[in-house]
């Protein structure tokens, strides 16, 4: 199956949760495409990534889009989690941005949110993770990527001072990622979404 990324940090995960398939990244397969992730909800952007790169290549894709919402921003940055500052944005960057917005208010409550999608040329399958945590006071922790190192789970630790391992309990995407394979697991066809 490709993986629809060339996010190193993303593949890594991806593969050890998924580890009993043979997973390779668009660049593994020479595959250059550039989707644009334009749709309202993380669950239309991570279907339109894989049907776009399946259209493109004709090979089982699996597809996600992620990203963070804090309450007292209405849910920002949401969608645009990874562009709410344009492409040339670092990670710390944005990183500290939502850090100063956050220290505006009160509650510094937020979600990670992920969506993953498996598609075969017929079938969405879809897997889904949530965590809760807060917005951390400053950039801590080195073991993560995006905004890892500003979300703050309930044990006090970021999503980067966790241990990989550790991280691939508890992330949304390794959440998403394990109720993927159990549908994997199970056979599951299709999906609830209302596309077949």
């Amino acid at each position: 199956m490709i993986v629809a990324t060339n996010n190193e940090g993303k593949l890594k995960e991806i593969k050890s949760i998924l580890k009993d398939y043979d997973l390779y990244s668009l660049k593994e397969k020479n595959i250059s495409i550039d989707v644009v992730e334009d749709k309202d909800t993380f669950l239309d952007n991570a279907k339109k990534k894989a049907l776009e790169v399946y259209e493109a290549t004709h090979e089982n894709t699996i597809a996600d889009d992620s990203g963070l919402c804090i309450n007292s921003l209405n849910g920002f940055p949401g969608v645009m989690t990874h562009r709410f500052l344009g492409d040339a944005a670092s990670d710390r960057e944005r990183n500290e941005y939502l850090i100063k917005e956050v220290n505006k208010y009160k509650d510094r409550s937020a979600s990670v949110i992920c969506d993953i999608v498996y598609y075969d040329g017929n079938n969405f399958i879809v897997g889904e993770g949530k965590i809760d945590g807060i917005i951390a006071r400053e950039c801590r922790g080195t073991n993560g990527f995006g905004f890892d190192e500003i979300f703050e789970l309930p044990n006090g630790l970021t999503l980067a001072e966790l241990l990989p391992n550790e991280k691939n309990k508890k992330s949304a995407r390794s959440l998403a990622l394990i109720h993927l394979k159990e549908k994997f697991d199970n056979n599951v066809k299709g999906e609830e979404y209302g596309i077949k």
